[in-house]
This record gives structure tokens, sequence and C-alpha cells, in this order.
């Protein structure tokens, strides 16, 4: 399943969104990091990731779920969906 928007582009979405500058990361990574992030040349580790999601006050499957579906309510609606199926097959075959 490809992303139908980049996580470069969700970053910078919800940290415009946040009303954030790339300075505001500085706690976290630097303005150049964030930079390439935003421009697609780098990808974060999960924990960069959430270290990322904790300053713009976001959960990182928030972040996650714009990469993939965008913000189009109805593949939001679907992806969501999709994820609550998968984990449920999950935990069933967990429990046998």
């Amino acid at each position: 399943m490809a992303a139908k928007n980049s996580l470069a582009t969700a970053i910078r979405t919800v940290r415009k969104a946040r009303g954030l500058s790339q300075e505001a990361f500085s706690d976290v990574s630097s303005r150049t990091y964030m930079s390439s992030l935003e421009r697609d040349l780098k990808s974060p580790t999960l924990h960069k990731l959430t270290e990322l999601c904790e300053v713009m006050e976001v959960h990182p499957l928030t972040l996650l779920t714009l990469a993939y579906a965008g913000d189009s309510p109805n593949k939001v609606d679907e992806l969501l969906a999709q994820v609550r199926e998968e984990l449920q097959k999950i935990a069933i075959r967990k429990t046998k």
C-alpha cells in the first residue's frame, strides 16, 4: 500500500497547522534536518517520529494516517476501518 501523500507532506502539513516553525523543533532536531524531512530527502526513525509528534502534539498514527489517506475524510475512514479489522484479526490469532 503506497502512501497517497508522503510522510514529508504530512509533517509539513501538521507543523504548519500547529503554527510551528522548523526552529520550534530545536530540542529534538535541527532546522536543517526538519527541512530535509519536509523535502523528502530523509526519513525519520520511529523514535525520531515520536519526538517530532510530541512537539506537534499529535499521535504518530495521526501523522501516518495523513501520509496514507491525505485529508480525504472517506479515505481516512476506510484506512482506520482497515487498521481496526487487521488488529482484530491479529488479536484473534494471538489468543489461539
